[in-house]
């Protein structure tokens, strides 16, 4: 078989599991680590709020257009050759990003640096996958697992100390000696597949590259800008998402009618690769969904700094660590993916359920560490199942071509869950917000005397009466705003579990039928 070629051993296997995983932490690290310099940026750069946020949303954009293309990309120009040329191009970009003199300038560079980072981590796992024997898959996906769910988050605490210690520069600076070494080591250990197979120009699906970047950077647009800008009330929101759609459906005629597709639409004829693909959503929309609801919630409610936010989802990170190759462990012992998934999602509702029970405006440290140990173990249970399920029954090239759309979808996922927390906290907020204000009369005797007490307050350290009276009664605002922000919070807490909940009977019915199908296809082909 062509692929078994690739499989790799001793001190060889080790340098290129290495070398993938410092790959797949560079790409990872870099999508989070900006959030907690945007400040500095802003400041330093002269640019407004919304500015600065394209630092985020350009190299999002950058890594979903690039992701589907991955596998065509490494047939065309060779594996080895398309993987080291993205570590080169992520590694100059993020020099260029580093000297940066204006917003724009940034912006255009972290667009080009998410091209280059978007191939590193879909080829990571295709490497990985194909450098293992079939038997032990199960942990080479733990491996790659490691960098993944540890990478998003270690970019804020890391962010936090560089940003305290040096300056946002430094943040781009410290990929240039890991690319180097990447780039030194992938040129020297990774082969090629001898599958690939490359198109001559006029068979070069350019139509689909064009329908591709239009469809998926629109939507990543929509996705990341929508909350902003208030979504269907923007006009750029509109055409876009009209763009989108028209973009989406002429991408999959063309697809499926040209002889040479950008992406294979047709691997998703593997019935475990379908269900992989759907989980792999759900597994971003709750991996960046809570990775960007706790830092969030610590920071703007309980006055936490980055790094201290950023140092509170550590020990859960290493629970995962710790878990992984024990869930491999399992998994080569036969244990069945589906039971292993319904135990993560199940894990997910109980962190969201508890989650939802301990916030309140004044949250202690201690109050999160067991909460986020049980995210952490639910996540251990949710990432390698899915992965190992998604390209158990996949062959040679389809390998790649599976993990690209597991990527792309477990990065979409993200993005939806990000949108989709942003919109509702506000919205809920707003809600609560009005409800309480309702319930809050200056006739009522305790809010008289509350109002009292704290103009007493203001009136000791030397205020004179109306100005006292005047802070008190914003003073009161502001602590119905902030317990309205806690109630939001706590609804997303909530609804949150409930879809992981929701999840647990579906994954554990299709995902049996389906494996049962591969299990007696696979031995009809023994």
């Amino acid at each position: 078989m062509q692929q078994d070629s690739l499989i790799e051993y001793g001190s060889r296997r080790v340098i290129i599991t290495i070398t993938t995983i410092l790959c797949a932490l560079l790409e990872i690290v870099d999508s989070t680590i900006v959030n907690v310099a945007l400040n500095e940026m802003k400041g330093n750069l002269g640019a407004t709020l919304s500015e600065v946020a394209w630092v985020i949303t350009a190299y999002a954009i950058g890594n979903v257009i690039i992701v589907p293309m991955t596998s065509w990309l490494s047939q065309q120009f060779g594996r080895r050759n398309y993987y080291a040329a993205s570590v080169v191009l992520f590694t100059i970009c993020s020099f260029l990003c580093g000297n940066a003199t204006n917003i724009w300038e940034l912006v255009f560079f972290r667009f080009l640096q998410g091209l280059g980072g978007g191939a590193l981590l879909v080829t990571s796992q295709t490497i990985i996958t194909e450098s293992y024997p079939i038997e032990k898959r199960s942990m080479a996906q733990a491996i790659y697992g490691l960098g993944v769910i540890i990478g998003p988050t270690l970019g804020p605490p890391l962010g936090g100390y560089i940003v305290d210690n040096y300056s946002w520069p430094y943040i781009f600076y410290i990929n240039i000696p890991i690319g180097i070494a990447a780039t030194l080591m992938t040129l020297q250990f990774v082969r090629s597949p001898k599958y690939a197979e490359k198109r001559k120009p006029r068979d070069v699906d350019w139509p689909g590259i064009f329908l591709l970047s239009v469809f998926v950077g629109s939507l990543q647009y929509i996705l990341e800008k929508g909350h902003e800008d208030d979504w269907f009330e923007s006009r750029t929101i509109v055409v876009l998402s009209i763009v989108s759609v028209i973009g989406l459906i002429l991408f999959l005629w063309r697809e499926l009618t040209f002889k040479y597709p950008i992406v294979e639409l047709r691997v998703l004829k593997n019935g475990n690769l379908r269900i992989g693909t759907v989980m792999s959503f759900i597994l971003g929309f709750g991996l960046y969904g809570s990775t960007f609801i706790v830092p969030l919630y610590t920071q703007s409610i309980l006055g936490w700094t980055a790094l201290q936010s950023g140092a509170l989802m550590i020990p859960a990170a290493l629970t995962t660590a710790v878990m992984m190759p024990f869930i491999a462990r399992l998994l080569s012992k036969g244990a069945r993916q589906q039971v292993l998934v319904a135990i993560g999602l199940t894990l997910f509702f109980v962190y969201s359920f508890w989650g939802y029970k301990v916030l309140t405006p004044d949250t202690g440290r201690d109050d999160f560490f067991w909460l986020l140990i049980v995210r952490g173990a639910g996540l251990g249970l949710l990432f390698i199942p899915i992965t190992s399920l998604s390209l158990s029954t996949l062959k040679g090239k389809e390998i790649g071509e599976g993990a690209a759309f597991t990527g792309m979808m477990r990065q979409l996922g993200g993005s939806f869950g990000i949108a989709a927390i942003s919109t509702f906290i506000s919205n809920q907020t707003a809600k609560h917000t009005a409800y309480m204000s309702d319930h809050i009369s200056t006739f009522d005797l305790d809010v008289q005397q509350r109002i009292a007490a704290i103009k007493a307050g203001f009136m000791a350290k030397g205020m004179t009466p109306d100005v006292a009276l005047s802070s008190a009664h914003q003073s009161l605002q502001y602590t119905v705003m902030k317990q309205a922000t806690v109630l939001s919070y706590m609804d997303v807490f909530l609804y949150l579990g409930l879809l992981f909940l929701v999840c647990v009977p579906f994954v554990l019915f299709v995902k049996q039928r389906k494996n049962q199908e591969k299990v007696d296809m696979s031995e009809m082909m023994h």
